[in-house]
């Protein structure tokens, strides 16, 4: 089972341009479950996770922000709302909606989204969140760790598949509401099985729409994560790699702010996991920073927020 986490950067910057990447990187992953962070959604018209899914083939759950004012005053624009999917090639039989908690100053209707996937003989608690950024926020993220270990536990019951809990939690894998999260919910880092050296930072400057980096001045950090509970009978759900995709230009376009996770999970008596090496090997999203795509300041006009790395 491969399993993706992405923040596609709502719509920000040549967003037609990087729904286009965004398409080409998935297509060339085959994913089986993504977990997507800073979708749009315009009233009345296209989703982009739904048009992403029907590009791919795949089904679709969809949770939209309660409260998008904050991010549409960004952009000009109160017809485009945000929000909260899940894309899987199997059915989803069962979903869920957390809204995070946050003070009325910095809630801008983040969520978390449960979504059962009907794998065959072991459905699959999948979940996917989106916590607050900013870098005074570690408390209220603490809280939404809280929270999203509470919901875990709701809802990974009824199947020997353990939780698969991804998303842009905006910090790092040290930080004190990642390691509760971890705790909480009896949860292991994917990035554990990474290759040793292997390009790890979501949040890079290597990206031209990254404006801002790390407290310590560094060139970025990994704030993407997926997570996965103890493996079940047979080692279902065993994490057998995981790297970083969708972190250079396709086509001369960078998909998004942030780079992908892609986690490649064992399925009880499958035998060999998937090729992790295919999109390395295509190069799709991979490459380095190209010559002169600008590594300062941000595009003007793309309003850019309060990311403890300068994202949203």
């Amino acid at each position: 089972m491969r399993v993706v986490t992405w923040n596609l950067w709502w719509r920000f910057g040549p967003w037609a341009g990087r729904r286009k990447a965004i398409l080409a990187v998935l297509r060339e992953l085959e994913p089986d479950a993504v977990g997507l962070q800073e979708v749009w959604a315009v009233d009345g018209g296209e989703n982009l996770a739904a048009w992403l899914a029907g590009e791919l083939g795949l089904h679709c759950a969809w949770a939209p922000s309660p409260a998008p004012g904050r991010w549409q005053r960004r952009v000009g624009d109160d017809t485009v709302g945000i929000g909260t999917a899940v894309l899987s090639r199997r059915p989803v039989v069962e979903q869920a909606v957390l809204r995070l908690p946050a003070p009325a100053e910095l809630d801008d209707g983040r969520l978390a989204l449960y979504a059962r996937i009907d794998a065959p003989g072991h459905p699959v608690p999948f979940f996917t969140a989106h916590f607050t950024s900013g870098r005074a926020a570690s408390a209220v993220r603490r809280e939404q760790a809280a929270a999203l270990a509470g919901f875990v536990a709701a809802h990974r019951h009824g199947t020997a598949h353990p939780p698969v809990v991804t998303g842009d939690l905006n910090a790092r894998s040290d930080s004190p509401e990642v390691r509760l999260l971890r705790a909480g919910g009896g949860l292991r880092d994917a990035w554990e099985h990474a290759e040793p050296g292997a390009p790890s930072r979501t949040w890079d400057t290597a990206n031209p729409y990254v404006a801002d980096v790390d407290a310590d001045g560094g060139p970025g950090t990994r704030i993407d994560h997926v997570h996965v509970g103890l493996p079940g009978p047979g080692g279902l759900g065993r994490v057998r790699a995981v790297r970083r995709a969708g972190a250079g230009p396709v086509g001369g376009v960078w998909p998004s702010d942030h780079a992908a996770v892609v986690a490649d999970l064992t399925d009880a008596g499958r035998g060999e996991p998937r090729d992790a090496g295919r999109a390395d090997r295509t190069g799709i999203g991979q490459g380095d920073h190209p010559a002169g795509t600008g590594r300062g300041d941000h595009p003007a006009g793309t309003g850019r927020g309060d990311h403890p790395f300068g994202a949203g």
